[in-house]
């Protein structure tokens, strides 16, 4: 099955395509009603947005371990971890759940992405003994998240992992339990209506923006093609997500990344963002007054369940005080900002 195919399935069963994302399947608020942790429903979506990149090979554990930020060598078989990759500056040119599968390792990522870290990551391959392939359609990401989550994997004949970031294996894909009752699920393209017609007898079809509103809950900062090199992974919070490690030896950028811890110096964060406009990964938040500058940087958003528009963004700490930040620039809409997504521990 095609992307074509697949997308063709889908608006059988009631999807509305709207460019490459599933809007939704036939009413977009109710969908977003329903995301509600309290809501008691549970939830189907399609995850176009994500996709795959194989890892396969002899040295292909070494290979990662060198290139990414996670300690890749304490990643257990039919597990995954966050895991980031930085240019030599230690800015992230992607975030990543690292999959492990006996000796194959694998990369869920930004769709928009998929390509050019392929691309990247082959070039530093040299002599060793990786294959680095694009997964592409021969695979389909669903989430599924709600209540009777488990019921509705069992029910649907798949495996249901015991432990949050365990992957558990089934003929043509896996499940990866992300949380309590949240899950990821891959399928080979061939195997994905059956899946998803057994899925959807106890789960609620609802499009792409139910579930990447319930990522920006969660706080997992996803990097896309716009925010690509934008951040180091203290900014995004990632190493309070076991996304970095400082035990481990060198890697891409790591000289920058190890500096930044123990200097102190980090002093952009993420945030959580709230405003009646469409909030776009990779755009610029503003600060006006005297002296208007760019003060941050939506790293994610969707509609909220609440109306208007959630997001998580990294924002200089001095510009969190209250004042008003807008969009775009100094004219544009009003945003509220919240919490900080991680906040410091305080000391004892």
């Amino acid at each position: 099955m095609t992307h074509p195919d697949w997308h063709a399935f889908l608006g059988a069963a009631g999807a509305r395509l709207v460019n490459t994302e599933i809007a939704d399947f036939g009413d977009a608020a109710a969908e977003l009603q329903v995301a509600r942790a309290d809501s008691g429903e549970t939830l189907l979506a399609p995850l176009p947005h994500l996709t795959l990149i194989r890892c396969s090979g002899d040295d292909a554990r070494e290979f990662l371990h060198n290139q990414l930020t996670s300690d890749v060598r304490r990643l257990a078989d039919a597990s995954a971890q966050p895991a980031a990759w930085c240019t030599a500056k230690g800015r992230m040119l992607a975030s990543f759940f690292l999959l492990r599968e006996d000796a194959t390792y694998t990369l869920r990522l930004a769709t928009d992405l998929s390509a050019a870290i392929a691309k990247r990551l082959r070039l530093y391959v040299l002599r060793s003994k990786v294959k680095i392939d694009e997964v592409g359609t021969a695979r389909v990401l669903l989430g599924l998240s709600g209540p009777h989550a488990v019921s509705a994997l069992a029910s649907a004949g798949l495996p249901v992992p015991a432990a949050d970031l365990a992957l558990a294996h089934f003929a043509t894909g896996w499940v990866l339990r992300r949380a309590e009752n949240r899950y990821e699920i891959a399928i080979d393209a061939a195997d994905a209506p059956t899946r998803w017609q057994a899925l959807a007898k106890q789960a609620r079809p609802v499009g792409t923006p139910v579930w990447r509103w319930q990522e920006i809950r969660a706080g997992w900062p996803l990097v896309v093609a716009a925010t690509s090199e934008e951040f180091v992974p203290q900014m995004a919070d990632f190493e309070k997500i076991d996304g970095v490690s400082f035990q481990k030896g060198c890697y891409p950028g790591q000289e920058v990344v190890a500096r930044t811890r123990y200097l102190g110096k980090i002093k952009r964060h993420l945030y959580r963002l709230h405003s009646e406009a469409p909030l776009v990964a990779g755009e610029a938040l503003w600060v006006g007054g005297d002296a208007p500058q760019a003060c941050g940087c939506v790293v994610d958003g969707a509609p909220s369940p609440a109306g208007g528009f959630e997001a998580l963004a990294v924002i200089q700490e001095e510009f969190t005080d209250g004042r008003t930040l807008h969009l775009g620039d100094v004219d544009g809409a009003a945003l509220s900002i919240g919490a900080r997504v991680h906040p410091e521990e305080e000391s004892a």
